[in-house]
């Protein structure tokens, strides 16, 4: 560990300390070391591990401590998160097997990214993991007929302006909402924002796997597809809540193909991500680091980006992201694209200044006009008001 993870690993409070202490041992039977429990600010504690979503890995450790101590508040105020969460998790599982019926029944494959079905194969329990929606993939060519479906069963979809029908270059999702329900789900026809190199539908839909969670089959991505998407997914998100990496911490301990990860990550060039995540993983939650992966955690560049991350961790921050944060998360033929696709035309530009259709074409070269005027009008105002 070089110095500058020292600093950060230094400034961490004793609340901080005693949840990474909690998450480390919490698969197994040991008691926590009381020095830990001194003087911890409780409310804090509980803000902690709210923001990091990892309340039922904690309560089902804490349950059982004496009240000496852990106040016997702390235990009913995570007993009630848990509760809430189980209550979440069984809803979504409901609605999920509803979905993988009613699209298929209509042809129509999907593959749930996160939610239950994730939970129960990583953790063996969907009590034992946060989510607040469903996300599913499917192929581009069959969206507009799942939004009909959706539509026809009672969600709503999320308002986007569409002026260029840019959802389907600049997003990789949409949002629908059922109000009845208040169950939300993601539609995903990417994995990740554009540009983006990823696998196929079809690679990964061939290389699925059944849910024994549900009666009606559930499909989702195979152990190395999953492993290298949350890779991803935690990365683009800066790692700001702990959750994400336990899911690599129990997902490297439940065993994986250490040769398959290598392949997939070097494929799509996620490997400085992967680096990121084991460097992080390691450091917080010690997570074993397979000796063939070892490689991934020297590159300097995986290291800059978990120096990056490990501040807003600690700090226990939303992650507000560097400038240049993403961009360099972008391989070069990436960040190529991402300075051409600055030159194209969005929804901002036609209500900077509305134009007929016929004209549409004019956004183009009138695009950095535009983009000018609207942060010389966000400058000026900022000014007003202060």
């Amino acid at each position: 560990m070089d110095n500058n993870f020292n600093h950060q690993m230094e400034l961490m409070t004793k609340e901080f300390r005693l949840l990474l202490a909690i998450l480390r041992d919490r698969d197994s039977t040991n008691p926590v070391n009381s020095e830990l429990f001194t003087n911890i600010n409780w409310k804090l504690f509980i803000q902690l591990v709210r923001h990091h979503r990892v309340y039922p890995l904690i309560y089902l450790k804490l349950k059982n401590l004496d009240n000496k101590v852990i106040p016997s508040h702390v235990i009913k105020i995570l007993y009630q998160d848990y509760k809430n969460n189980t209550y979440n998790m069984l809803q979504l599982s409901v609605e999920m097997e509803l979905l993988s019926k009613l699209f298929s029944e209509n042809r129509i494959r999907i593959l749930v990214l996160k939610g239950p079905v994730i939970a129960f194969d990583i953790y063996g329990d969907i009590s034992l993991r946060t989510s607040k929606d469903l996300d599913i993939l499917i192929s581009l060519t069959d969206l507009n007929r799942a939004e009909e479906l959706l539509l026809n069963n009672g969600y709503e979809r999320e308002k986007t302006p569409v002026p260029f029908k840019e959802w389907k270059r600049r997003k990789h999702h949409l949002t629908y909402f059922h109000p009845k329900k208040s169950i939300q789900i993601e539609i995903h026809w990417k994995l990740h924002p554009p540009p983006s190199k990823e696998p196929t539908f079809d690679d990964l839909w061939e290389r699925k796997r059944i849910s024994t969670l549900t009666t009606y089959p559930v499909y989702f991505m195979g152990k190395e597809d999953l492993f290298s998407y949350l890779v991803s997914h935690g990365a683009r998100h800066g790692w700001f809540r702990l959750r994400w990496l336990t899911d690599i911490d129990q997902m490297i301990k439940n065993g994986l193909s250490i040769e398959k990860i290598n392949l997939l990550l070097n494929k799509y060039q996620y490997q400085y991500m992967g680096g990121q995540a084991l460097i992080l993983a390691s450091l917080l939650l010690n997570t074993p680091n397979p000796n063939k992966v070892n490689k991934l955690t020297e590159k300097s560049r995986s290291k800059k980006l978990a120096k990056i991350s490990i501040k807003y961790i600690i700090n226990m921050c939303e992650f507000q992201y560097p400038k240049d944060y993403l961009f360099s998360l972008k391989s070069n033929s990436q960040k190529f694209i991402t300075i051409l696709l600055l030159f194209h035309p969005s929804s901002a530009d036609s209500e900077t200044l509305k134009l007929p259709k016929l004209l549409h074409f004019l956004y183009f070269p009138l695009r950095p006009f535009l983009w000018t005027w609207r942060k010389t009008r966000k400058t000026h105002k900022n000014d007003y008001q202060q």
